[in-house]
């Protein structure tokens, strides 16, 4: 572990950080690129700061405006809200990938219009249902589908040393260790933002 790297923040990017730091290597993207996030919430902020640090264009989608400012502060350039067909309808054909972070169905044939050519829809979020998609999508617009589970001890390391070098963190909540029960019902209740993390009170 780098010394600059929190251990507080070391357990939620040894998982969601790598979740979403792997397709980056998986599929080259690269510093010119422009990258869409949906979702805002624990793999999403973390998504948003690595894009910004990789040099890419971000773009944050989002249902909720009330987002908005928070989305700007962890990089991303533009905050798109997906419940408005105008702001998606900007940047038809624009993105390069869009990260998928969350689990709960959308109007995916929008987001495909989002992609530009060659661009990809990248799942990292587990989904209740499949994404219909029709082969003309991917055909004449040469887009793709794609998805990662979490990444390998190489681009782990990767990931750790970048977060170092460009001081990116999770933001997290400490709970004691004797308080677990109250921090599940804190999870369960869809308020954690973003990570919580466990210390260590028990003798």
């Amino acid at each position: 572990m780098p010394q600059n790297v929190d251990h507080r923040s070391a357990g939620p990017l040894f998982c969601g950080g790598i979740t979403v730091f792997n397709p980056i290597i998986q599929h080259d993207i690269s510093p010119l690129a422009r990258v869409g996030v949906i979702g805002i919430g624990g793999l999403g902020h973390l998504a948003l700061q690595f894009l910004r640090h990789w040099g890419c264009e971000v773009y944050a989608f989002t249902s909720s405006d009330s987002k908005r400012e928070e989305a700007v502060r962890l990089g991303a350039h533009q905050v798109i809200n997906s419940r408005h067909e105008d702001e998606l309808g900007k940047i038809r054909g624009a993105l390069d990938m869009i990260l998928v972070t969350v689990n709960v169905s959308l109007n995916w044939a929008a987001y495909f219009d989002c992609l530009a050519p060659k661009g990809v829809l990248h799942f990292v979020g587990l989904l209740p249902e499949p994404v219909p998609v029709m082969p003309a999508t991917l055909i004449f617009g040469q887009k793709s589908v794609s998805g990662t589970p979490v990444g390998s001890a190489s681009n782990t390391r990767r990931m750790i040393e970048f977060c170092a070098r460009h001081k990116i963190a999770p933001v997290i909540e400490p709970f004691p260790m004797s308080r677990a029960n109250e921090a599940f019902e804190h999870l369960k209740a869809g308020k954690a933002r973003y990570r919580i993390v466990l210390e260590n009170d028990l003798s």
